[in-house]
């Protein structure tokens, strides 16, 4: 069955001719419908097991062998009238009745060790039936030599010219230069080389999707069907299946009355004999009634596969019975398969094309990158990174952040397109014309005005990706049956038929978008590659950038131990040599020179607590946190016992709402509370109430990054400490974070060293979150802080 979209199409057309706009619903609906209608249920052609049926069509004859003893197992019932010894009598008994022993050896060795498509053999002149030559062919399957005989006729017509023929036919198709081109010589020399009525390339659109002939040779009698679509149950996934197994089908005569097998099922298996590979299995004859109602009685179909998957077939039709000899069947496989490997050429020389093509943009739109311009990369109405791929939106995920231009991809696409990147390999790409057929709808979020087409490529392995999506495009498609009506009445009555009149059935196929080209895939892995490029380089700029860090670090840690040992040493004795001077010699020092001891005295103090902080706010980068569930009411307790006695000198109330437990390290918790609140004392208004408060709120989450990137949905708990003191000017919110920064003179509000805000900050850093404010001139000052490492609080229901 196809998986094709909900086209929205013309009814019949009239005796005016002129279509009339509906609504149509889904094929499968429409098949449900017209086999309650009809009484024929179209899902019998679907659950039919087409290599089991049992048979053989009558132009030859079959036999299925051991090949370990030569003892026949399975016999067609006519191999008494063809080979002259009676399937009955063959069964059980040597194979040798009918080929000599070295024959039936050579079969063996040509049939191979495992399953395979049937190997030709050429018997000598002496073996004949009844007075008549045989071609025949070996091929395994199921454990089973299975042995065919198709009738040799020397002086047909077909044999003449036959190699030349086919030489001309493989020289034409090698000079093909486009698809297109490639299909009309396919169709042109296969008519030639079988005299077949009608031939026609018949492209799927995906696997088991309809058909479009893409191109035709045909008698000038007949009704054309190039540009025709043909619905997906013309040939159903079992044919399918087969056309990729068995590259060439035939069919001799529509009307010839099917062959039995002696016996009818398989002693071993408890199953019809399994003809998958066989040239002369019978046909369906659901079939053979869809080629009776379009006036066909012979035809043949040649495989066409790409890089393993079924592309299409190059079908042909006879108005006459036509027996095509194992020679013309040998080449047409051949053809059939030089065909494939020139349409793999034609891709590869495409994406060559592409490749010099596209190599001048994406190395602009890398550049671009490179230069760290994401904004004009990605933002404003669309930049380089839109064009390249004519999209409609694009995003960049990458370390946590979500960048984006054009139209927004829904979040639940987002997720998907992570989910995918984690599954490929480098390098690689997922791409889909058709979004909704590809993804449930719950992921897809298809919604009016969604994206119908995507293409990702991923940047790494952790859900990192750059992917671009295109709108719906509404395809216009010409079908040779109504889609809505695959069941109708032909001249042989209700069966499957192709054509219920001469009318063409117009559709408009919806929830499509542009399909991503060859150019399109190969311009993304180009990207992809020169990114990769980018990434690399960016990675030694950063490894020397650690390495630098990681020695500014031991710089750092050689100077604290300095700071710590080195330099306080001597500035105690400066303190303390001051100290012994204004004792000893008190009564006899000027004014001015006691001042000056005092001043020696009081900067050797305060360098010495300039030090104490430098050390405390550089041990504080290294040391561990010791995580652990803490009420932060009691946290807030323990502060307000250090940080009390300044509150309470400049007469601040402490006002604290119901407070949770967090995930912290108690010890820098401590820290950060007894800093802010020191903090609302020194900075404290000189009129009026003064009052802290200690609460806990939840705010958005900030968005995941800039240029306009959507904010992720949630909220996240945030603790506040605010004061209704003299506040703080706008432009100097980021000053009181710096360290050893101070907004006032060294003795004004309380005095200080200027790193309690920088020390807060830190700490707040070390435990993964985030510290900003919120304060104007006189209209005091909140302070907000998270804890990251806190467990998540559950989201309202």
């Amino acid at each position: 069955m196809g998986r094709g979209p909900a086209p929205e199409v013309p009814a019949r057309p009239g005796k005016s001719g002129g279509p009339v706009e509906q609504q149509w619903l889904s094929r499968r609906a429409h098949e449900a419908e017209g086999a309650a209608a009809g009484g024929f249920d179209l899902t019998q052609c679907v659950r039919e097991p087409i290599h089991l049926l049992g048979g053989v069509q009558s132009c030859g004859s079959l036999v299925a062998v051991d090949p370990a003893t030569g003892l026949v197992e399975v016999a067609a019932a006519n191999t008494g009238a063809l080979l002259g010894v009676a399937a009955a009598d063959l069964v059980g008994g040597p194979v040798t009745r009918l080929l000599p022993a070295a024959l039936f050896e050579e079969a063996v060795r040509a049939a191979g060790d495992e399953d395979g498509v049937p190997a030709a053999l050429d018997p000598p002149e002496e073996v004949t039936a009844r007075g008549r030559r045989f071609d025949v062919s070996a091929h395994r399957r199921g454990g089973l030599l299975i042995l065919e005989f198709e009738p040799r006729d020397d002086g047909d017509a077909q044999a003449r010219g036959f190699y030349q023929g086919v030489r001309r036919a493989l020289a034409r198709l090698r000079s093909a230069a486009g698809v297109a081109e490639c299909c009309e010589v396919a169709v042109r020399e296969v008519r030639a080389l079988t005299g077949f009525d009608r031939v026609v390339a018949y492209r799927f659109d995906g696997e088991d999707g309809p058909g479009e002939v893409v191109a035709e040779d045909v008698r000038q009698d007949w009704e054309p069907w190039l540009g025709l679509w043909f619905p997906a149950t013309d040939i159903p996934p079992q044919a399918r299946r087969l056309y990729r197994e068995n590259w060439i089908r035939v069919i001799a005569d529509v009307d010839d009355a099917s062959v039995g097998l002696h016996p009818p099922v398989r002693p071993a298996t408890g199953e019809p004999l399994d003809l998958s590979q066989a040239a002369l299995r019978t046909v369906s004859g659901f079939h053979l009634e869809y080629l009776r109602n379009i006036g066909v009685r012979s035809s043949m179909s040649v495989s066409v596969l790409r890089a393993g998957r079924l592309w299409g077939l190059i079908a042909c039709h006879g108005a006459e019975p036509a027996r095509i000899t194992p020679e013309v069947r040998s080449a047409c496989e051949m053809f059939g398969a030089a065909f494939s490997l020139q349409l793999s050429a034609i891709e590869e020389r495409e994406r060559a094309d592409a490749l010099v093509e596209s190599a001048a943009r994406t190395a602009a739109v890398a550049e671009v990158l490179e230069r760290g311009r994401l904004d004009e990369g990605l933002g404003g109405g669309g930049g380089p990174l839109l064009e390249l791929m004519a999209a409609d939106g694009v995003v960049l995920r990458r370390a946590e952040r979500t960048l984006g231009a054009g139209e927004a991809f829904p979040p639940a696409l987002l997720r998907t397109l992570a989910d995918r990147a984690r599954g490929l390999t480098p390098g690689g790409l997922w791409c889909t014309d058709r979004l909704a057929e590809e993804e449930p709808a719950d992921r897809a979020d298809g919604t009016a005005g969604g994206p119908s087409g995507v293409l990702m490529v991923p940047l790494s392995g952790e859900g990192e990706y750059l992917a671009w999506r295109r709108p719906e495009r509404p395809m216009p498609r010409q079908w040779a049956a109504d889609p809505a009506q695959p069941v109708r009445v032909g001249p042989r009555g209700e069966r499957l038929t192709p054509r219920g009149s001469g009318a063409v059935f117009r559709a408009a196929v919806r929830g499509r978008s542009l399909p991503w080209t060859v150019r399109d895939q190969v311009a993304a892995r180009e990207l992809w590659r020169l990114l990769t490029g980018l990434v690399l380089r960016h990675a030694d700029v950063l490894d020397a950038i650690n390495d630098e860090l990681r020695m500014r670090n031991t710089d750092l840690d050689s100077f604290a131990h300095a700071a710590a040992h080195d330099l306080k040493e001597p500035l105690r004795g400066i303190s303390n040599a001051a100290t012994f001077a204004m004792e000893d010699a008190a009564d006899g020092l000027d004014e001015t020179t006691l001042r000056r001891l005092q001043t020696m005295q009081r900067l050797a103090g305060r360098m010495d607590e300039l030090l104490n902080s430098l050390l405390h706010y550089a041990r504080l980068g290294r040391a561990g946190l010791r995580i652990r569930e803490v009420e932060l009411g009691r946290a807030v307790d323990a502060a307000l016992e250090v940080a009390g006695p300044r509150l309470a000198e400049r007469r601040v109330r402490v006002v604290r709402g119901t407070l949770p437990r967090v995930w912290a390290d108690p010890d820098r918790l401590d820290e950060i509370l007894v800093n802010l609140l020191v903090n609302a004392a020194k900075y404290a208004r000189e009129d009026g109430e003064r009052r802290v408060e200690v609460t806990v709120e939840r705010r958005p989450l900030p968005p995941a990054g800039r240029d306009g990137a959507q904010a992720p949905a949630g909220t996240e708990q945030v603790i506040v400490v605010r004061d209704n003191g003299i506040g703080i000017p706008a432009e100097r919110h980021q000053d009181v974070f710096d360290l050893f920064r101070r907004l006032h003179g060294p003795a004004e509000h309380g005095g200080g060293t200027g790193v309690g805000l920088a020390l807060v900050k830190r700490i707040v850093e070390r435990h993964g979150g985030r510290i900003w404010l919120e304060a104007a001139p006189g209209g005091g000052t909140a302070f907000y802080f998270t804890l990251a490492a806190s467990e998540p609080a559950p989201e309202p229901a």
